[in-house]
């Protein structure tokens, strides 16, 4: 079973930065695509931001230029780094990771990210 630990949430003001990580921690499965979605109270769960095993990135339209995803494939973990916050970004951020196999979505427990004005 595929194990996600997040951490790096918190309060910052808008304007503000702050970096996200996420470790697959049994480190007994090879990761395909991992990624970040958020779900902001009243609203769906939505994609932020994803990344396959060979470094191909994709971003919401929303956070371009303002956030970046990397991962260190050796230590099946990712990271979003989130610069030039917005309160409209405050929300629980899910680490999400799709293993090689079983090809499978798995989820993190969710770290909360709040952007005051």
């Amino acid at each position: 079973q595929v194990q996600l630990v997040e951490s790096g949430g918190g309060l910052v003001q808008a304007g503000g930065s702050l970096r996200l990580s996420c470790t697959e921690s049994r480190r007994i499965f090879a990761i395909d695509a991992m990624g970040w979605y958020r779900q902001a109270p009243g609203k769906q769960r939505e994609l932020v931001a994803i990344i396959s095993r060979g470094g191909s990135t994709n971003y919401a339209d929303s956070v371009k230029g303002r956030f970046t995803i990397s991962r260190d494939n050796a230590k099946n973990t990712v990271y979003l780094q989130m610069s030039s916050l917005r309160p409209e970004d405050t929300a629980v951020y899910y680490c999400y990771a799709r293993p090689i196999i079983p090809p499978s979505d798995f989820w993190g427990q969710g770290t909360q990210v709040t952007v005051s004005s």
